[in-house]
C-alpha cells in the first residue's frame, strides 16, 4: 500500500547511508514540533542503544552490563536506568510507538482498523529494515534467543495494547476498556510478536514484510485449510 504523505516523505528525506539514527530522524521528521529537550532525550535515548547493541554483538547479552553500556554511551548508569527501567527495556524500546499512533490517527476515518493497522505497522517495518536493517536482525534474534527479552516483550506489548486501544476506541466510538477492543488490540501486537519471532527463528531468510502481509491476511481472513 501507498505510505501516507508524511511518513513518505519522512522515508524520502532518509538516506539509507546517513549515519543518523534512522528512527531518531523518522520521529523528528514526522514529529516537527518536538522541543530542543524531547530532541535531546531521544539523543540520549539512541546513543545507549546503539552502545547496547554494539556490546552486545561483542560479549554476548548476559555478560553486558547496563555499567559497562553507561561507559560506552558516555553517560552515568543512574541516566541509563532514568530512560530505560532494565536492560531488557534498551533493547526492546524504541521510537515508534508514537509514531504508529499518531499515523493510525491521520488514516481515513472510514478504513476499517485492521486495513488502517496493516498500513502503519508495513510502513514502519519497511523504513526500519531500510535504514536499521542489523539492529533489527539483532533486536529480533535476541528476542527469539534471551527468555527474559520474550517475557520482558509481552510486557511492552501489552504497554503498546493499552496506548492502541486509544486510539482503536476513538476510530470505533466504543469504550477503550471494552472487552472487543482490548481482544483487538492484542491480537494484532500479539500476532505481529509471534511473526517476528518466527522470523528469527527462520534465520531471517524471508522477507519481513511478506510475514507481516501473511500475518494481517490470516487475521482478516481467519485461518484455512491447508493446500498442501
Amino acid at each position: 500500500m501507498a505510505a501516507t504523505s508524511r511518513t513518505s516523505a519522512a522515508a524520502a528525506s532518509l538516506d539509507p547511508a546517513d549515519p543518523v539514527d534512522p528512527v531518531h530522524a523518522v520521529a523528528e521528521s514526522l514529529q516537527p514540533q518536538l522541543s530542543l529537550r524531547e530532541r535531546k532525550k531521544i539523543k540520549t535515548r539512541t546513543a545507549i542503544r546503539r552502545a547496547t547493541y554494539r556490546l552486545i554483538a561483542e560479549q554476548g547479552y548476559e555478560a553486558t552490563t547496563v555499567e559497562q553500556i553507561a561507559e560506552a554511551a558516555e553517560v552515568s548508569p543512574s541516566t541509563v536506568f532514568r530512560y530505560f527501567p532494565t536492560k531488557e527495556d534498551i533493547v526492546l524500546t524504541d521510537e515508534f510507538d508514537p509514531i504508529m499512533l499518531r499515523e493510525m490517527r491521520s488514516r481515513p476515518a472510514s478504513e476499517p482498523p485492521l486495513e488502517s493497522l496493516r498500513h502503519v505497522i508495513t510502513e514502519a517495518a519497511r523504513l526500519s529494515l531500510v535504514h536499521d536493517r542489523e539492529e533489527t536482525l539483532q533486536r529480533t534474534r535476541l528476542i527469539a534467543e534471551v527468555p527474559a527479552l520474550r517475557a520482558r516483550m509481552m510486557e511492552s506489548v501489552a504497554d503498546t495494547s493499552r496506548l492502541l486501544c486509544d486510539v482503536l476506541a476513538e476510530r470505533t466510538g466504543r469504550e477503550r476498556v471494552d472487552l472487543e477492543v482490548r481482544v483487538f488490540a492484542m491480537a494484532v501486537l500479539g500476532a505481529l510478536h509471534e511473526t517476528t519471532v518466527y522470523w528469527a527463528e527462520h534465520n531471517h531468510e524471508d522477507d519481513l514484510l511478506d510475514l507481516i502481509a501473511r500475518t494481517m491476511n490470516t487475521l482478516s481472513e481467519g485461518l484455512t485449510l491447508s493446500t498442501r
